[in-house]
């Protein structure tokens, strides 16, 4: 940039890992991200957690309460895990929207689910978390796994699916989060930084994903700071439940 250029006002910016971007850009750097990595998302979550990840989602799932008949909404449903653990809960009578802003995963999850057998009751819309395409009080249930630290406007996501949410709905959301015991936080530093990348290299031949996941991670709100967004996003009761010692953590917000 020419020294004699003014520079962007912070807000027209906002963070794409550790680095400033236009706010006008970072759907599009997310979205290169997620396509370059949507064949090897399984894989990307079991580098970063270590595998743990599918133990979260089935705990996520099953302190839902989610029930026969209900109406759930799916957002960043990526490759369809939260979907197919969702659908025996929901039941004959119960519907799944996968939504999900990047076609590549989009398509990924759809195919594996059809793959398993898992296709009634299932629809999968291509779809902005900031601007859901559904009318209000359209679902019991909203849920949002791993996804919410790429939103760009969260405070307006969040906004979104308390609207569409009907009374007496929830939202939940499964996020990392800020580690807890500070003796843990240099070993989980290295472990994103130096080693996370190095493996994203080497088994999917792509390591500034894999930075940039580290770094998003970093720049999510901790816990205390999403539950109070929740609050302000029009959620009653907004509580959080730590997992592995906050490394993730499930965030839930009632609509009434």
């Amino acid at each position: 940039m020419d020294e004699n250029t003014p520079p962007k006002p912070a807000s027209d910016l906002t963070h794409f890992g550790f680095r400033d971007v236009p706010l006008a850009d970072k759907q599009k750097l997310v979205g290169q991200v997620f396509s370059s990595v949507a064949q090897r998302y399984d894989l990307m979550n079991d580098l970063m957690s270590l595998g743990i990840h599918r133990v979260w989602k089935r705990y996520f799932v099953a302190t839902s309460g989610v029930k026969q008949g209900d109406r759930v909404l799916d957002l960043a449903g990526g490759t369809g895990d939260i979907a197919a653990l969702l659908h025996p809960r929901v039941g004959e009578r119960g519907a799944i929207v996968l939504g999900d802003i990047n076609d590549a995963m989009l398509r990924v999850g759809r195919d594996r689910l059809i793959d398993r057998g898992i296709v009634r009751g299932l629809e999968f819309v291509q779809m902005n978390a900031e601007a859901l395409p559904f009318p209000d009080a359209s679902f019991d249930l909203v849920t949002i796994a791993f996804g919410l630290r790429n939103v760009t406007d969260k405070p307006r996501a969040l906004a979104e699916m308390r609207r569409v949410l009907r009374p007496g709905g929830r939202a939940l959301v499964l996020e990392f989060s800020e580690v807890q015991p500070k003796w843990f936080r240099p070993i989980y530093d290295f472990h994103s930084f130096r080693v996370l990348p190095r493996l994203g290299r080497l088994f999917a031949g792509d390591a500034d994903s894999y930075q940039y996941l580290a770094e998003s991670i970093r720049k999510h709100p901790p816990q205390e700071q999403l539950k109070g967004m929740m609050s302000e996003a029009g959620f009653e009761r907004c509580d959080y439940r730590n997992l592995s010692g906050g490394i993730v953590a499930i965030h839930s917000g009632h609509a009434v």
